[in-house]
């Protein structure tokens, strides 16, 4: 995974609630046998009509949201099945971060374990990052990732917290694999006495 420090880019706001990975990546982008071209799948529907033409008035199609960075998103974002698919499309489409009040239990660890960083606010807080979105003027912002913290285009900060195992591994890039060899030592000396003190094991 690339690792994730401080990241500044243009935020889009996309506040309906209750957004399912279903809308987040159709079940016809499902039956590929790897992971390419999932970018496209991602609102496939929101983006292109029925004869695969952009869509001009969905956000994500608009200048200079169509490079978006940071989606600030309503409510449940998230639900539905769990596909893991809408966060690898997500990635691809260079989304690194998710803002919002609360996500699907799910999908919020299936973005810690492919690198997208999900952000909970308060209300307040992410209808306030949400207007600024809106505003090509104060659309950009930064999400310093070491010190928790979302940086606005209008000289505010906006603290978040992150659980450390989760923070750690963004930071340095790592998998579920990558973070559990971080502690490779320590599993290598216990499978070692354990196999000592439970020889039939062997």
């Amino acid at each position: 995974m690339q690792p994730f420090s401080i990241v500044t880019g243009v935020a889009a706001a996309l506040p309906a609630a209750n957004v399912d990975t279903d809308v987040i990546m159709p079940k016809q982008f499902l039956k590929g046998v790897d992971r390419s071209g999932l970018d496209r799948g991602v609102f496939h529907d929101q983006r292109f009509d029925n004869a695969g033409a952009v869509r001009p008035d969905f956000v994500l199609n608009r200048d200079p949201w169509c490079n978006a960075k940071f989606l600030v998103v309503g409510p449940n974002f998230g639900c539905g099945s769990s596909r893991e698919h809408a966060v690898w499309g997500l990635g691809q489409l260079g989304i690194r971060v998710l803002i919002g009040t609360s996500f699907a239990g799910i999908f919020f660890d299936n973005c810690a374990r492919n690198g997208v960083l999900g952000i909970t606010l308060d209300e307040a807080s992410t209808r306030r990052i949400s207007e600024l979105a809106t505003d090509p003027a104060t659309c950009q912002l930064t999400v310093d990732l070491p010190g928790q913290r979302v940086l606005l285009a209008d000289g505010s900060v906006v603290s978040f917290e992150i659980e450390p195992g989760r923070k750690q591994a963004l930071v340095l890039g790592l998998d579920a694999v990558g973070a559990t060899l971080q502690d490779r030592a320590a599993i290598t000396s216990f499978e070692h006495s354990y196999l000592v003190e439970n020889p039939w094991l062997a």
